[in-house]
């Protein structure tokens, strides 16, 4: 099976694919001497085809319909982005690899590798591989013009996971039509964001914010490699900017060897990091999850996700935090009950729980306070409502944390102006999307 996308889209062949339970390889590939024919005019993602994070092809493997591995070219960067996030040290150039099976797909051997010398776990393995599956798609998903070819193809080995192509595929497409909304402010995931008024920035972002933007914004990083530093998708990251880049605070440029760009980082002084008030969200869509958790960073404080609702009772023993966000709505242990375990405890009597409830069950508010929970908050909701929740129930007096030996910081003192607050509301930011 082969042909031109102009004929038959990424969705047709991946539909035909999983209907006939094939095996073998989709390659996808389009002219890289035209930037049109690949993120241009027609399609979701915009991009530069002389970026060196910008693939010209794509490669797919299945195993009776479904997906086993995918990855955007034969190069190892994006491997060595995501053990990154990892914070794993050992560079692939250094790890010594067996004769390669298949010379096109470098990054699958890496893995086994790793996973074999317990450099990654198998948890860290499925996690990347998912993670370059929806990044492949996410891609392949927007073309309007190339070219592909399926073919039967020895199954990769030893083999991993699979993963059902239906629901990766219909999560990607929702991500896509967001991704549009953020057009034109955000164009493309291989251009490189920058601070751009300086100014604006330090007199209406808290200092942990700013420093976080550094960070981010340093225009030697594309959008893309930032997501998978952050093991995040890249409308999560994408969305967690569009807020400080409407306001022209933050822009994204197409190469990184402007001189301006570099003496614009290197006017920002340093700053120190305050310590922050520590967060937990208990959720289990992921997308919730880590939507809040980003939301908080970017306010400066240290927000985790968990997904896991059984793991994460024993997890916020070891994490301490300041205040607990929780959905009720999860299994196989709700919010509810996880709750009332936490209160049975000396060390989270007093602490603020909030929960997360649907507005269609009226009776929530009061089944949340039976349970001892602190506060609701109904969903859908937009980041400003979060934002005031939290805000209200933090310990913000200047004071020593003497357990983990931190400072509060007084939030008066470095809260975000009301536009950027409002801005992060709308329904292109919202947590509820």
């Amino acid at each position: 099976m082969q042909g031109n996308l102009k004929e038959i889209d990424i969705r047709g062949i991946l539909q035909l694919i999983e209907l006939g339970q094939r095996t073998g390889v989709l390659f996808v590939e389009i002219d890289g001497s035209d930037n049109g024919k690949k993120f241009g005019v027609g399609n979701a993602l915009g991009s530069d085809a002389k970026s060196p994070d910008c693939p010209q092809s794509w490669f797919v493997f299945f195993l009776n319909g479904q997906i086993i591995y995918a990855t955007n070219g034969c190069h190892l960067s994006p491997l060595s982005d995501y053990l990154r996030h990892y914070r794993i040290k050992e560079r692939l150039e250094d790890i010594q690899i067996p004769l390669l099976k298949s010379p096109s797909i470098p990054q699958y051997e890496y893995i086994w590798v790793l996973l074999q010398q317990n450099i990654i776990n198998p948890v860290q393995a499925r996690g990347i591989i998912q993670n370059l599956i929806s990044e492949t798609l996410f891609d392949i998903l927007s073309l309007y013009d190339g070219r592909f070819i399926f073919k039967s193809y020895p199954t990769l080995t030893p083999l991993l996971s699979a993963w059902e192509i239906t629901p990766i595929v219909a999560k990607m497409t929702v991500q896509l039509q967001e991704w549009k909304q953020l057009y034109p402010f955000i164009q493309s995931p291989d251009r490189f964001p920058v601070l751009a008024d300086i100014t604006q920035l330090q007199s209406s972002l808290p200092r942990t914010t700013l420093k976080k933007l550094q960070l981010w914004a340093d225009g030697k990083t594309s959008l893309r490699q930032l997501s998978r530093y952050l093991n995040r998708s890249i409308l999560t990251v994408a969305k967690a900017m569009y807020p400080y880049v409407q306001q022209g605070w933050v822009k994204f440029v197409c190469s990184v060897t402007n001189n301006d760009t570099i003496e614009l980082q290197n006017s920002i002084p340093e700053l120190e990091v305050d310590c922050k008030a520590r967060v937990v969200c208990i959720d289990g869509e992921r997308e919730i999850a880590e939507a809040v958790e980003l939301t908080l960073r970017q306010q400066g404080y240290e927000a985790i996700a968990l997904t896991d609702p059984v793991a994460a009772l024993s997890q916020v023993f070891q994490l301490q935090p300041n205040l607990i966000i929780c959905n009720t709505a999860m299994s196989p242990l709700d919010g509810y009950e996880i709750c009332k375990m936490l209160r049975n405890s000396t060390a989270f009597r007093l602490l603020p729980i909030v929960l997360l409830v649907d507005a269609r069950e009226h009776h929530s508010p009061i089944k949340a306070k039976m349970m001892g929970a602190t506060d609701c908050l109904t969903s859908p909701f937009g980041n400003t409502e979060l934002l005031k929740l939290v805000e209200r129930y933090m310990n913000y007096s200047v004071i020593g944390d003497r357990d983990r030996g931190t400072t509060l910081v007084d939030p008066i003192q470095y809260r975000v102006k009301n536009n950027i607050t409002e801005s992060a509301s709308l329904n292109k930011t919202s947590i509820s999307n």
